[in-house]
């Protein structure tokens, strides 16, 4: 009975200080004096996240509720993780770019001895992320850019040639499902050196499970909000985000195929060729230390990313931009009519010295990725106190998390004049010139954007290139207006896009 009690007083001590905490947590910005919404106990201001309202929304809306304070920031609880939500342009260029070493941290939850694949690049922080960074700079140059093009045509020749198979049967497609099939045949090949072949086989393993990382959960939301909440706590419990199936796919295309590779002397001049190459050899870094090469985990952990970022991110921007063009003829006439002149130039030839020429066709992808940016905010973590210049009661203080809302900033009427509006002439050189140039961040800024952007955007130019070369695209009855997103999705997603395909 004794031992009842002393057990009973135990627990309830424990669950007062974990009130409390999550009371001083839940209070951060009230006892701060800064502007914040009231904060739901689990999912803070989240609230429908991943069931009625998808992360866009969250974030546009409270973004939208705050935007003419005129602050540097609010506060924004990111399910129990108070974090600093950015209103400020000057002040993101701070935390991007000018003072960056404060903020090179993300502070995003990863696990590299229960859960490999979850770090990668992305979501790295400390000396590991700036080692790594180093180690994989080397990846995606132009010279590795243009040596990979060529096979990033050949797949492209194939996707039209499916398209005209399949436009013979049918105008109206699903195009969405269909540039999906390209970007994952086009990373699966200089990725992985496999020939996935999704592009005809509709049940290919590649796009299935490349489909489910961003749908399926290992956890609920209550545990994902204590990843979220508590990276280095989950950390520490030896808590996994990552599905097991999700796990074991990638970890057997990975592993086999260095082994592969490795026995054989097998080269392909690929992605995977370059993170080998980087296994077997020790880098020197700027400051002159000298660092072991990538581990089968780091290799493993590099190609998931890489896979998913290029499959997910290019394919959304193909299918949205044509979704577009479809609604805009005179656009995609003018996108045309560039294409033509340029191929002229070029001797009919798509080389990759043409696809700098297509400056409008580029205009079209900004403005897309504008327009439907593909994730949502931008997460950072401060090393040190920072005192915001000119508003010396806003104190982004060591360990805050910080969000940079880059979709809502990227809809802002006050930088881009009829928001909703579709206009690549935004992003001429001139209309470009008058904005910060933190006003467009779907790839992110500074030391930490996306690693892989020339690459992201090199293979959504291909594509669309001759699609519309090839193709003309228009809205049907069934083309949906406007858009339905998936509120399950972290990124915008949605279940499909129909357009009537005509060949040219």
């Amino acid at each position: 009975m004794e031992l009842t009690y002393i057990l009973f007083q135990v627990a309830v001590a424990l669950l007062a200080i974990v009130a409390y905490h999550v009371y001083r947590r839940l209070s951060y910005f009230k006892r701060r004096g800064i502007p914040h919404d009231p904060p739901h106990l689990f999912q803070g201001n989240l609230q429908g996240i991943l069931t009625k309202r998808h992360m866009h929304e969250i974030i546009g809306d409270y973004y939208d509720k705050y935007q003419e304070s005129k602050l540097p920031f609010v506060g924004f609880y990111f399910f129990q993780k108070p974090s600093a939500f950015i209103l400020d342009l000057e002040l993101a260029k701070h935390i991007l770019i000018k003072d960056f070493s404060n903020f090179s941290d993300k502070g995003i939850f990863y696990n590299e001895k229960d859960d490999p694949i979850s770090a990668h690049l992305f979501n790295l922080d400390g000396p590991q992320w700036r080692v790594l960074r180093n180690k994989l700079s080397s990846t995606f140059t132009a010279g590795k850019m243009k040596f990979m093009y060529p096979t990033l045509v050949s797949v492209a020749d194939e996707l039209i040639a499916v398209m005209h198979e399949k436009v013979k049967q049918n105008s109206v497609l699903e195009i969405r499902d269909l540039v999906s099939r390209f970007t994952v045949d086009v990373i699966g090949t200089c990725a992985f050196g496999i020939k996935c072949n999704s592009l005809r086989d509709e049940s290919a393993e590649f796009l299935t499970v490349g489909k489910r990382v961003f749908l399926d959960k290992r956890h609920g939301s209550f545990m994902s909000g204590v990843m979220q909440s508590y990276p280095k706590l989950a950390r520490r419990l030896g808590l996994v985000r990552t599905p097991s199936h999700i796990q074991a796919f990638y970890k057997r295309i990975v592993y086999e195929t260095v082994a592969l590779r490795e026995k054989e002397n097998i080269r392909r001049n690929d992605f995977m060729d370059l993170l080998i190459e980087m296994k077997n050899q020790k880098v020197t870094l700027d400051n002159g230390d000298v660092v072991s090469g990538l581990s089968i985990e780091e290799i493993l952990a590099q190609a998931f990313i890489f896979f998913i970022a290029g499959f997910e991110t290019s394919s959304s921007t193909m299918g949205y931009a044509l979704y577009e063009l479809a609604r805009h003829p005179h656009i995609q006439d003018k996108v045309r009519a560039e294409l033509e002149e340029v191929l002229e130039q070029h001797d009919q030839q798509f080389t990759y010295e043409s696809t700098k020429d297509l400056k409008y066709l580029n205009q079209v992808i900004c403005e897309t990725l504008r327009l439907y940016t593909i994730v949502p905010h931008l997460d950072r973590k401060a090393n040190k106190r920072f005192v915001v210049p000119g508003h010396p009661n806003f104190v982004i203080e060591a360990g805050q998390s910080i969000i940079i809302p880059s979709s809502a900033i990227h809809h802002d009427p006050n930088i881009y004049p009829e928001p909703s509006e579709f206009q690549p002439e935004r992003f001429s050189a001139e209309e470009s010139a008058k904005r910060s140039s933190v006003a467009w961040l779907p790839f992110g800024d500074g030391p930490r954007n996306c690693i892989g952007l020339r690459f992201g955007k090199m293979q959504a130019l291909i594509g669309l290139a001759l699609l519309i070369r090839n193709f003309k695209f228009s809205t049907c009855p069934k083309t949906a207006d406007p858009l339905v997103y998936n509120p399950k999705s972290f990124v915008l997603a949605v279940d499909g896009i129909q357009l009537k395909v005509e060949a040219v």
